[in-house]
């Protein structure tokens, strides 16, 4: 198995352990998105309590790569991505924060 594949499964299983249904494909697509990062512990995860973190995720992936423009409804989407994957979860995969916010403002044709 490939280590693409091993994460994409890991990927998966966290999504059903969080109970958050889930497009096969769109998932894939989204981690594909995110290069080499899934290979790296500390690139793989994102940190809801890291505001500068969150800044970059803002900037780099919704405005930049989804082509948002910036307004308050990111931010509520980026808390919203955090809840959804749990305040105490220490292991909020990049992959998946990045698939809920794909979902949450229905850019799925960016993967397509």
């Amino acid at each position: 198995m490939s280590k693409f594949q091993e994460a994409l499964d890991k990927y998966e299983a966290k999504m059903t352990e969080l109970g958050i249904s889930f497009d096969s494909d769109l998932l894939k697509a989204v981690t594909k998105g995110c290069g080499p990062a899934i290979y790296n512990r500390d690139a793989s995860t994102v940190s809801c309590s890291d505001s500068s973190e969150m800044a970059r995720v803002k900037n780099n992936f919704l405005i930049k790569k989804l082509g948002l423009a910036d307004s308050p409804a990111l931010d509520e989407a980026l808390t919203e991505a955090c809840e959804k994957m749990g305040k105490s979860n220490p292991m909020k995969y990049r992959a998946i924060f990045y698939y809920l916010l794909v979902v949450k403002f229905g850019k799925q044709s960016v993967y397509a």
